[in-house]
């Protein structure tokens, strides 16, 4: 009886490790973990980085393939999540404002329900952050979510985020550090402050130095995150079947990265692994390191097309890998729009040799203030320096009081990107080259991020965002284009743009109010003609003629009237410009400083508690505007 008990459990045990072992081998359809990690740049060893200590990403990218040219299709997280999770650019979605929330069509299906719907059990594990709410996109979101609760047999596609390197990490104290991360490495693996190799633009000191290096720390405790989830697959003994991605949100979130569209803001690390039975999905060989241009946009076609699925029409992504592969395209495009309480609205064009940037707020600084980054070390001790320091030329081109409309880089001369050749004769063909293809992309797409949040919300009470760019009458993209492209002028014709201000259309007299801040030295008949639009029938244009009236210094009763009406609005997307435009101009807006700090207080309770939302932004604003220096 004994022998036939244990012959029983001999063959038991047999049969599960073939069990085991028949799903890794035998299934057509690959497995898919995507590993994410927050706010850096390709600072792993492989990458050529000194500095960085990442032995288990180095030993994957020896058995993968590792992108040298891999972008993120924003500069902070949630739009280009956005991109990711629905292979569409979220300034055609109207997505490309942080944690707005704007609904997405019927008819676009998100990867996960597309993957779902062709039987894969697909699970996020757990950071979701897309700027449209949809409970619908997994079959499990959550801390616990993993391919290893899928039904028997199917394949999944996992997705795990290591929060470990975002910026807000490396906020407090020593002790603090510490004792969350500190504590997890040994003494070598520790980044020693003198080891780093700062930017150029950055000031040099002990404190900006120790916060790079706890930065460095960061990416050493990711990286052994990432190979203990890998470890796990291995445990499964499911890395035969299964395809692997390794890529990070964005750039970093240090100043001049996140909220920029420099490489330092979204080139990203990109690694992929795939085993042997699939290496015909790829034309890629195993352990090198190319330099194809490939963009988040890219990915989930490439995602759909590794899985034999034909990706949708709508996708306008090229399938680098897969049954539906294609040659990856010559240019990355991206977007930096509002994040918090502080407006951007910048396009960027990514080639192999070079970077060209447009700045369509150019009035307005790199470096703004924020209410969020503003509490951070780094920040404060970047500002001690700024009144202490002098500065070189690559530091000066981060404090710089405006923008250029247009900024062009040599990647290969330049990597910081501090030598701006936008207005050097030498290169003025390949800047028209790309100012041309850039335009000809922010209208294929119909770029949303021309319209003002709040103008787009009055709009999509019936119809999604994405359907109605499309309307020009609604949204008149070329003729914007064109309102901006007067600033690249010299000298800029401040008669005609002007006389914008007098469009039929609502958007192409904000916009001409908007341009016109761009100006040094505004005409008296042009101050005229904007004092003239104080009574306009849209608010959105009255706050950029009040924004541009206080910038040229006449922030008169009437302005301060008008910014005061907007922010007691109750459409918030309105109060969150009006309290922008109070912070920005702090100090000029003095006769209705009673009322904004009243209103402010009110705010401040009403959104006790919460972590996104226009009136908890403009809380923020109203915070800092009143802050003591």
């Amino acid at each position: 009886m004994k022998n036939l008990l244990f012959i029983f459990f001999c063959v038991l045990i047999l049969f599960s490790c073939q069990v085991k072992t028949d799903e890794s081998i035998t299934s057509d359809r690959p497995n898919i973990l995507w590993i994410t990690c927050e706010d850096i740049t390709p600072m792993l060893g492989s990458y050529g980085d000194l500095v960085a200590t990442t032995p288990n990403l180095d030993r994957l990218a020896q058995k993968g393939i590792q992108f040298n040219n891999a972008y993120s299709t924003a500069a902070v997280c949630s739009p280009a999540r956005s991109c990711l999770v629905t292979g569409i650019y979220a300034n055609s979605l109207g997505t490309q404002n942080l944690r707005s929330e704007f609904e997405i069509p019927e008819n676009i299906r998100t990867v996960p329900h597309i993957l779902r719907e062709n039987g894969y059990y697909c699970t996020n594990n757990y950071k979701e952050d897309y700027n449209f709410e949809d409970t619908t996109i997994w079959d499990e979101s959550s801390h616990e979510a993993h391919w290893r609760k899928r039904p028997p047999g199917k394949p999944f596609f996992s997705v795990f985020n290591i929060e470990t390197t975002h910026q807000s990490q490396i906020f407090g104290d020593d002790d603090s550090f510490y004792n969350k991360y500190g504590k997890l490495l040994s003494e070598e693996q520790h980044h020693h402050p003198d080891s780093i190799q700062l930017p150029s633009y950055y000031f040099d000191s002990p404190e900006v130095r120790k916060l790079w290096a706890r930065y460095y720390d960061l990416v050493t405790i990711m990286d052994q995150q990432a190979q203990d989830i890998l470890d796990e697959l291995i445990d499964d003994n499911l890395a035969a079947n299964t395809i692997i991605f390794f890529f990070s949100d964005h750039g970093t979130g240090m100043p001049r990265a996140k909220r920029a569209l420099y490489n330092s803001g979204i080139r990203v690390p990109f690694i992929v692994y795939i085993p042997e039975k699939f290496r015909h999905l790829s034309n890629y060989e195993t352990g090198t390191k190319v330099n194809d241009i490939v963009s988040f946009i890219d990915f989930p076609p490439t995602l759909l097309s590794i899985t034999g699925i034909d990706p949708p029409t709508y996708m306008p992504g090229i399938p680098f890998m897969g049954e539906k592969l294609r040659t990856p395209g010559n240019y990355a495009f991206a977007s930096s729009d509002r994040v918090d309480e502080a407006y951007e609205l910048s396009r960027s064009l990514k080639t192999e040799k070079f970077s060209y940037i447009r700045n369509f707020l150019p009035h307005l600084p790199l470096i703004q203030p924020n209410f969020y980054t503003d509490q951070s070390e780094i920040m404060k001790e970047l500002y001690r320096l700024k009144k202490i320091k002098d500065m070189n030329s690559a530091q000066q081109s981060m404090w710089l009081s405006k923008r250029f409309p247009e900024e062009l880089y040599d990647l290969e001369s330049d990597p910081d990107e501090t030598v701006n050749l936008a207005l050097d004769p030498e290169y003025q063909e390949i800047l028209i080259e790309l100012r041309h293809s850039l335009k000809q992309w922010m209208q294929r797409i119909y770029d949303t991020g021309l319209m003002p949040e709040g103008y787009m919300k009055g709009l999509s009470d019936e119809k999604t965002v994405y359907e109605i760019r499309t309307n020009e009458d609604l949204f008149p993209l070329e003729k914007i284009l064109e309102i901006n492209d007067m600033i690249l002028e010299e000298p800029i014709d401040q008669e005609e743009l002007s006389r914008q201000l007098n469009d039929p259309h609502e958007l192409i007299r904000y916009w001409a109010a908007v341009s016109i801040q761009y100006l040094d030295d505004p005409e008296t008949r042009t101050i005229q003609s904007l004092e003239d639009r104080l009574t306009d029938s849209s608010c959105y244009v009255r706050l950029a003629v009040s924004d541009a009236l206080c910038a040229f210094h006449h922030c008169s009763t009437q302005v301060q009237a008008t910014i005061l009406e907007s922010l007691n609005s109750s459409d918030d997307a309105e109060l969150l410009m009006a309290a922008r435009i109070f912070e920005l101009h702090r100090g000029k807006a003095i006769e209705i400083e009673t009322q904004v700090l009243d209103l402010r207080d009110r705010l401040k309770e009403k959104t006790e508690g919460e972590w996104k939302g226009y009136d908890l932004y403009a809380t923020w604003a109203l915070n800092e505007a009143f802050k003591e220096e």
